[in-house]
């Protein structure tokens, strides 16, 4: 796939910036990065902390072929899957935690705002807005498990050549995504996802209980069996991970 990389030295949102620019016929892939954002966020209301130049902060524009609006979190996982290919080749220990955070063993590697907009039935535009800390030493904000690669491999990782591979990961991605192969895209995310063996304590609106994992259906909800047996259906946001931090 054929992309176009725009580098900024500083910006309110990545996100905001590649969404209200128009991609080319000839380009696939509309890349922005920046070295700073004064208003980067994750999902909801929450911020990322991150030093100037030290991290990726990055979005891609694409326009998903043949991808119905029920079937977009396929487009969360093919992106997640691109993060976790090139990242697995540095570290080990690298899961997805749904729907689409990287986690090194128990802490937080990488998160990624999906933003996507429909037209005439189908999705006019998909944005992936990516947070990956790679170089920061240390963290300031309340954020209870971020980890850099700098933390865990003790030297620098050139930022450049990181989002250049992470770029061909994720078009390779995303082409089995176009060619209809979503039952592989799928699994490769299942056999991915944090915990996805053994009971943890999970917390819904009606408490804590603890549960399995059982899958990930394609409309993006989480199915979770708990110990009496029972199947538990959940929306982003309707659950949480209990983490327990030492």
């Amino acid at each position: 796939m054929t992309h176009r990389i725009i580098h900024l030295d500083t910006v309110d949102s990545t996100n905001r910036y590649v969404r209200e620019l128009d991609i080319a016929e000839d380009v696939d892939m509309l890349v922005c990065v920046a070295d700073y954002q004064t208003a980067g966020r994750g999902q909801g209301t929450n911020t990322w902390e991150s030093e100037r130049g030290k991290n990726l902060l990055f979005s891609v524009k694409v326009k998903p072929h043949k991808v119905a609006p029920a079937q977009q979190f396929i487009l969360s996982e093919a992106c997640a899957l691109a993060l976790k290919d090139v990242l697995d080749t540095l570290v080990d220990h690298i899961t997805l935690k749904w729907p689409n955070d990287i986690y090194w063993n128990d802490r937080k590697l990488s998160g990624t705002l999906i933003e996507t907009a429909l037209a005439a039935g189908g999705i006019r535009q998909c944005v992936f807005g990516v947070g990956l800390n790679v170089n920061q030493h240390v963290y300031h904000s309340d954020a209870p498990n971020p980890v850099s690669l700098w933390q865990i491999l003790g030297q620098e990782t050139d930022t450049d050549v990181l989002l250049a591979r992470i770029i061909e990961s994720l078009s390779n991605r995303l082409q089995q995504v176009y060619e209809g192969r979503h039952l592989e895209v799928e699994q490769a995310y299942h056999d991915a996802l944090y915990r996805r063996e053994g009971w943890y304590l999970y917390r819904d609106a009606h408490g804590q209980f603890k549960a399995n994992i059982v899958k990930v259906l394609p409309d993006g909800h989480l199915l979770l069996r708990d110990e009496e047996g029972k199947e538990r259906f959940y929306a982003f946001k309707e659950v949480e991970f209990v983490q327990i931090y030492n």
